[in-house]
């Protein structure tokens, strides 16, 4: 089982003004925000470190990374993680509306649409029941979310 998983971001403030929207149609919202530090933590391959410099751009971001959830975070952004890798995140929805819901606002706050809401096909890999819609988050992630009941 999963507790919690996340994904690296370009931009977290411009990530978190499209998954603020998107999981928030989820019953998602901000559980804990890390604040920005003094060291940029960059993906390398070696893990190293340096110190931030400059005045405009990331290095004045406010957060280093935000944590979504209900009562403790099971989804983060950060800029810690390399972003833009291109990675697949579904979300659990409770019903058909929510999906729907999720599809609107996540298109309303920047993202792309990748698979209109809709029952997805079962000679395609899906399972029965399986209404989902998909977007790209502005690094270019999938987001899905999905109801399984149909």
């Amino acid at each position: 089982m999963i507790d919690h998983t996340g994904i690296g971001v370009a931009d977290v403030a411009r990530a978190a003004a499209f998954y603020d929207a998107a999981l928030g149609a989820l019953g998602l919202r901000r559980v804990i925000e890390m604040p920005a530090s003094d060291r940029v933590h960059r993906y390398d391959g070696a893990g190293t470190d340096a110190v931030r410099t400059g005045t405009g751009g990331a290095t004045n971001a406010r957060f280093d990374g935000i944590g979504y959830g209900t009562d403790y975070p099971v989804f983060w952004i950060d800029r810690f993680h390399p972003p833009g890798v291109k990675q697949h995140v579904a979300f659990k929805a409770t019903s058909r509306q929510q999906v729907n819901a999720f599809h609107t606002a996540a298109l309303e706050a920047g993202g792309t649409d990748n698979g209109l809401p809709g029952l997805r096909d079962p000679s395609k890999g899906y399972l029965p029941g399986y209404y989902a819609a998909f977007v790209f988050d502005p690094d270019g992630n999938n987001i899905e979310a999905v109801f399984r009941g149909g």
